[in-house]
């Protein structure tokens, strides 16, 4: 029996708008299917930003000044079934920085905002029966932006990550949402032009499986329970990238009188090799517990990601830059784990809002003193389309454990609608 050819996300989703585009005119005219094609709505968005970094190492101080601009559309209703496809363009109009963290041989420190055109999304949906699916490429998330601890878009990027993918939830239990997706594709922020490691053309080709269950009907808070598993296709055999990660989440707030309330998480996952990985178990920890106060919140949060030396508790496909600090000297978890204790507070000073976040760090194995890290953030969204920001981030290392100190530093403005 001949062997059946394996089709991508991306191929089926091509075969199905073909289909589409050679409906015969006389249905498109004669039914309701014209009027959702063109009769959707668009999208635009467009984010100017000036970035610098500063390390006290051999590279020489980099600064960008770079444009996200993206185009999108979003069909009408078609008995349940719809469309949408967005255009993303990344253009480095001034400044001198390294695109490519991975590149061997460096002259200034690294800013990952590529020059480059591309589809960011493009899927087909379908919504009934309290289920919503999705076909082709797309941005999956689990949690409130920017928090996306293990599956992300990494929003922060100017090039965002996409998954080609099949998704589903269903809300048909209340209080209950059931989500499933089958990753093929992983679409990295680092362009169409990078190949290194298991990066090929800016993508990474994956058979990976995401399970999420969300529960919100008990009084002290949501529950989430979910299950990871990265298979990595172009990863030699007894390679550490290929994981499954099994974790529980429960996150809330409590009133204590008229104007505080308790805010609390507690999350535990364990991750071990999956496939053609090999890794010894590493797990991961969060307590966080803090209050709100007339407009302003304060929470003290204590985060761990094991690591023993050889192998470590990974998230490869999370927005990573919303975790460990901003100035993303631990976008990768040092091999002896990582641990993590940081006070946050957020609040509005002149009708802007303001987060400052003070990290202090050591590894896991061996308690070595990592450095520590000071953030401060202002952005105001006014006329509800036009975003202002500016942002700073200030990490200092420690010679116990080695690292580089490093300054980043942004200003940008956003248009969206």
């Amino acid at each position: 029996m001949p062997k059946l050819k394996k089709l991508s996300v991306m191929s089926l989703l091509s075969t199905g708008l073909t289909s589409i585009a050679l409906l015969p005119a006389t249905v498109v005219a004669n039914d309701s299917f014209y009027e959702a094609l063109t009769g959707g709505k668009v999208s635009f968005s467009a984010r100017l930003r000036y970035e610098s970094v500063e390390q006290d190492n051999s590279l020489k101080d980099a600064d960008a000044v770079t444009l996200r601009t993206t185009l999108g559309y979003k069909t009408g209703d078609f008995h349940g079934f719809g469309a949408f496809l967005e255009l993303e363009d990344v253009s480095d109009l001034a400044g001198n920085y390294e695109e490519y963290p991975q590149t061997a041989v460096k002259k200034y420190s690294v800013i990952a905002d590529p020059n480059g055109t591309e589809v960011n999304q493009a899927y087909l949906s379908y919504n009934g029966f309290d289920t919503e699916v999705k076909l082709g490429r797309q941005e999956l998330t689990y949690r409130d932006a920017p928090f996306h601890r293990f599956i992300g878009n990494v929003l922060w990027r100017q090039n965002h990550q996409s998954f080609d993918a099949v998704s589903l939830s269903n809300t048909s239990i209340k209080d209950l949402k059931l989500s499933y997706a089958y990753i093929n594709k992983v679409n990295t922020i680092f362009g169409d032009d990078l190949t290194a490691g298991l990066i090929d053309d800016g993508v990474i080709d994956m058979n990976s499986h995401l399970f999420n269950v969300q529960y919100s009907g008990l009084s002290i808070g949501k529950l989430e329970a979910y299950s990871y598993l990265l298979d990595y296709e172009d990863a030699a055999k007894d390679n550490p990238n290929s994981t499954a990660t099994y974790g529980l989440r429960l996150s809330g707030a409590k009133p204590i009188n008229d104007s505080v309330t308790a805010v609390y998480t507690a999350e535990y996952a364990t991750q071990h090799d999956y496939a053609d990985g090999k890794m010894d178990p590493q797990d991961y920890y969060l307590v966080e517990l803090g209050g709100k106060y007339q407009g302003w919140l304060a929470k003290l949060t204590y985060e761990v990601q094991e690591g023993d030396g050889t192998y470590r508790f990974k998230t490869p496909l999370a927005t990573n830059h919303a975790f460990q600090g901003w100035a993303d000297v631990f976008l990768t978890t040092p091999n002896a784990g990582l641990i993590d204790t940081y006070f946050t507070v957020v609040g509005n000073v002149a009708g802007a809002k303001l987060i400052a976040v003070y990290h202090d760090f050591e590894t896991d194995k061996g308690s070595l003193d990592a450095g520590n890290e000071f953030d401060v953030m202002l952005q105001k969204t006014f006329m509800e389309h036009y975003t202002l920001g500016i942002s700073y981030a200030d990490y200092n290392a420690d010679k116990e454990f080695g690292g580089v100190d490093t300054d980043k530093f942004w200003l940008y403005g956003q248009l969206k609608f």
